[in-house]
């Protein structure tokens, strides 16, 4: 007898207005399995996840657990029936402790008559860490511990949960590829005591480490459910995005030969605890040549991007966009040089999520396009219409707000605006950071496209595999230094200087 599903789904829809997110969805995975769900940013997959969880419910259709079948009307429904998800963005207390934060929520009780036994969840948190390689400390209060460490403690709390369908959005998103690697190796863990794990990515690599079997969505329906094991790379992303994929490759053999448009000089700068993050860095950006800055996470590549943008008080140094000097702190100034910035955190930094595309778009033109006090309305839609256009931005139109749109188009938004007026130099940082494969393509070409136009661009990022494709010289940031890369293509040279060690002469 076959065994049953551990869940299932058949016809799911949801609808939003103006959207159809899930349309006539079957979906199942078994028992010890780990079942990627592949998409692109807008395919379906968080709206899909969202109802396996109980956080919406669908129009149409059934959900069964174990072959029998489930409403839930909210996510305490879900948890209590065995399904926990952890979320891309965490939904922890950070003056919380590792152990307060598990029983936040938590009916049953460790004790009698309700009542929480410290010890008891201490000592829990604990064996569980041990059992599935998630070392976390349970007395560390969380606005101490560090982003995988984080991850570590959404992934216990639904273990402690007890459950037996955890599902994962986006996990990987905001961790270094060495903590990637450490989460795949628990979720096999996890699998092995008979859990399922339902992996939401857009990740190819990824998906392929560690999946069993792999269902792709497009425009909110299932295209494909295949085992892992059958499928290439390009296969998978072809389903995603409904065709085949160019890969966008630059390679100049005059890079570095044009006028400066870009250099810093003595660029040092200082946290908020006036300790030194960004020591002494000197670097040249040309005309039509795109820079690249590697290096792990946390080594001062945001601090350098915002010192470089006008965006931090505590700077030291020259920052000189097309030879003319910009104003330390002064934002305002860097952008009127020519200066463009696509920040890393494109929701909370590089678009106001609760106005119109048309606002976002003209954030930083407005005052050209204004009669004396008043907004140009009228103007500002055709602006917006015109960059709907021409970045391909899935938007119903100029009246929608930004933070209804996908990453990807989100991105496309921020592009846009950069891009709009005499733009000499540009910042990108990781400006591909959770977009499908399809998106990413698009903004590579962006940015290839403006280099070619003469502007030069500093890329920082923290995947090889984006800067081995589009730069045209490399720097590695280390402990808020920076050293050159002899040559671009030596992935072995990025490797040691990215860890500390130094170059062989």
């Amino acid at each position: 007898m076959a065994t049953a599903p551990a869940i299932e789904l058949r016809g799911i829809t949801k609808r939003f207005p103006g959207v159809v997110a899930n349309a006539d969805v079957d979906f199942e995975a078994a028992p010890g399995e780990v079942h990627a769900l592949l998409g692109e940013n807008g395919a379906g997959k968080s709206t899909l996840s969202h109802i396996m969880s109980g956080l919406y419910r669908p129009d149409e259709g059934e959900i069964r657990l174990h072959g029998a079948p489930v409403v839930f009307h909210s996510p305490r429904d879900a948890i209590d029936a065995g399904v926990c998800m952890v979320h891309q963005h965490f939904r922890l207390v950070d003056r919380f402790t590792v152990a307060e934060n598990l029983i936040l929520g938590d009916r049953r009780g460790v004790g009698t008559h309700f009542r929480i036994e410290p010890g008891a969840v201490v000592d829990q948190v604990r064996r569980l860490g041990e059992r599935y390689r998630l070392p976390v400390d349970p007395r560390a209060r969380i606005w101490q511990l560090s982003v995988g460490e984080r991850q570590r403690v959404e992934i216990l709390k639904a273990l402690y949960e007890e459950a037996k369908v955890l599902i994962l959005d986006e996990p990987t998103a905001v961790l270094t590829p060495d903590e990637a690697d450490t989460l795949f190796e628990t979720l096999r863990e996890i699998v092995q005591d008979g859990r399922t794990v339902i992996f939401i990515s857009h990740k190819l690599n990824e998906v392929k480490a560690v999946s069993d079997r792999v269902t792709v969505l497009r425009g909110g329906r299932v295209v494909a459910t295949v085992a892992t094991s059958e499928a290439s790379s390009q296969s998978l992303a072809s389903l995603m995005v409904g065709r085949e994929l160019d890969t966008v490759q630059r390679r100049r053999t005059d890079a570095g030969e044009g006028e400066a448009v870009l250099s810093v000089e003595g660029l040092s700068a200082e946290s908020h605890r006036a300790t030194t993050i960004l020591e002494d860095i000197e670097l040249t950006v040309r005309t039509g040549e795109i820079v690249a800055i590697a290096g792990v996470a946390g080594n001062g590549q945001r601090e350098l991007a915002e010192a470089i943008a006008g965006l931090r008080q505590r700077t030291r140094g020259t920052v000189r966009v097309a030879g003319r000097p910009l104003r330390n702190g002064d934002a305002r100034s860097a952008f009127r040089a020519g200066l463009g910035y696509v920040p890393e955190d494109r929701l909370g930094t590089g678009v106001a999520p609760n106005l119109p595309l048309s606002m976002n778009i003209e954030l930083k033109s407005y005052r050209e396009d204004s009669l004396g006090p008043f907004l140009r309305l009228g103007r500002m839609r055709e602006r917006a219409e015109e960059a709907i256009r021409a970045y391909d931005i899935k938007a119903a139109g100029p009246h929608v707000e930004a933070a209804t749109l996908s990453g990807g188009n989100i991105q496309k938004v921020v592009l846009a605006r950069e891009f709009a007026g005499n733009l000499k130099a540009l910042i990108a940082a990781s400006p591909t950071r959770g977009l499908d494969v399809s998106a990413v393509e698009t903004v590579h070409r962006h940015l290839c496209d403006a280099a070619d136009r003469g502007v030069g661009i500093l890329l920082i990022s923290e995947d090889l595999d984006e800067i081995l494709a589009l730069a045209d010289r490399v720097l590695v940031m280390y402990e808020g230094r920076l050293s050159p890369v002899g040559n671009r293509d030596d992935i072995d040279e990025i490797a040691v200087l990215m860890a500390g060690g130094q170059r062989e002469e």
